[in-house]
């Protein structure tokens, strides 16, 4: 198997994507159950509850950055996930119960959605940098893809089938089916083959070792601009369930099984952009450039539709350039930074993207609540444009941009992107000693 879904043919890459995607169902259900409970049952359509509950689920992942990304980088990720998976089950299952029994109310809401974001920060780092556990250097970025993929494949197939169950049975049903669904990632954790892990050395327990994540991203002028476009473009464009969730219900009038159509059509193109970027076996800073420009674009159609139908159509571009963005962005970071220092920098990359979300969050649900969802989106527009421009200063200042005509044809040239330095640890070193040693005698 070659090409797009060459990792599959890793046994460890597929026995977790196996799992992964009937877990990712799961919590894209209970994501949609959980927006159209606080919008709909317990408050009366009020778009700022939304972003207070995004704003205490996403916050932790900046407040506990300097735990994240050290315990990513030092402790088995494999134990790690084991712990934050069986947590996040564990959360949904309380909540299921609560809104099941009648129970349920908005400040518990709140208090389950913090409770999750502190779980998801410890969980996210060591999920995106276990992939590099799985698979060698050369499939890494296609991995990253894939997992994306099935990420958002799952985005297709849960919404959908949440809204059909919460016009049904009734939103607590879904909580407790994504609790179910967590048994699967736990599952396929267990059948791992240890030994085939592709370990990397854990990093040295130092004084200041968190601090040296900032110091060598604040050194590196091509992943502070990837952080500063993500900054934007996550914290005032990656609000879809308040985009999405008052466009529905306030534009358009929709009901609960039409709102759940909108996640997972805008899902198909959040699933091509992944599997485009499992196509390319490494990313560039010009792809962001171009991702972040077309997200703008998309947004921008988004909020002039004058109907269900193609509003939704506009989705599906949102959805391509959210992913491609998203996703090439993960890969440009992981493949650019040394081994050692991979899980602190996906940590600060992850706190930059969901813990923008605090900040945005609430600012978008009151422009909804404020001047109505299309202004809304019109912010998602204005971030995605500014993040291209930021990508664009970059290539000019550090990659030498030239754009120039010959032969009737606009080309342009820049210099090499930076290449981070295999590191080898010095376990691996004497090994490799010994071992040339043994060969010469």
């Amino acid at each position: 198997m070659t090409g797009t879904f060459r990792s599959l043919r890793n046994f460890n890459y597929r026995v977790w994507a196996s799992g992964a995607i009937v877990s990712n169902v799961g919590t894209w259900m209970q994501r949609t159950a959980q927006d159209w409970l606080v919008l709909t049952e317990l408050t009366h359509h009020n778009a700022t509850a939304v972003g207070i509950v995004m704003s205490l689920q996403f916050g932790p992942q900046m407040v506990l950055l300097p735990l994240t990304g050290y315990a990513a980088d030092h402790f088995d990720r494999r134990k790690l996930l084991f712990a934050t998976q069986a947590a996040s089950g564990a959360l949904a299952l309380g909540l299921g119960l609560l809104t099941v029994t009648g129970l349920v109310q908005l400040w518990q809401v709140y208090v389950f959605a913090l409770l999750l974001g502190c779980v998801t920060a410890f969980d996210s780092p060591a999920r995106q940098t276990f992939v590099s556990d799985l698979v060698g250097e050369d499939d890494l970025s296609n991995a990253v893809a894939l997992n994306s993929t099935s990420f958002n494949a799952a985005r297709m197939i849960g919404p959908a089938v949440a809204g059909v169950l919460i016009a049904s049975v009734g939103t607590g049903w879904v909580f407790l089916i994504n609790a179910l669904s967590f048994c699967a990632v736990l599952g396929s954790l267990r059948l791992l083959r240890v030994s085939e892990l592709r370990l990397k050395p854990l990093a040295i327990r130092t004084r200041g070792s968190f601090l040296e994540g900032f110091k060598y991203v604040w050194k590196r002028p091509d992943l502070k601009a990837a952080m500063l476009m993500l900054f934007l473009i996550g914290t005032f464009g990656l609000n879809f369930p308040i985009f999405i969730s008052t466009m529905s219900v306030t534009a358009f009038h929709a009901g609960a099984s039409q709102y759940g159509l909108l996640s997972s059509i805008m899902a198909i193109g959040s699933v091509t952009g992944a599997l485009l970027a499992a196509r390319r076996s490494k990313p560039h800073m010009a792809l962001l450039l171009g991702a972040g420009g077309a997200f703008g674009v998309g947004c921008t159609a988004g909020a002039l539709m004058p109907n269900y139908m193609l509003f939704a159509a506009a989705l599906v571009l949102i959805g391509m350039s959210t992913q491609t963005f998203t996703t090439s962005t993960n890969s440009l970071v992981q493949l650019s930074t040394e081994p050692a220092m991979r899980g602190r920098v996906i940590a600060i990359q992850l706190a930059i993207a969901l813990g923008g979300t605090p900040l945005g969050a609430p600012v978008v649900g009151w422009v909804a609540d404020r001047f109505g969802p299309r202004w809304a989106l019109g912010v998602g527009a204005a971030s995605g444009f500014a993040a291209a421009l930021v990508g664009l200063l970059y290539l000019v200042k550090y990659r030498h941009l030239r754009v120039y005509v010959e032969a009737g044809r606009v080309r342009y040239s820049m210099d090499e992107p930076y290449r981070a330095p295999l590191q080898v640890s010095p376990v691996t070193a004497v090994r490799n000693a010994v071992l040339n040693e043994a060969e010469e005698e």
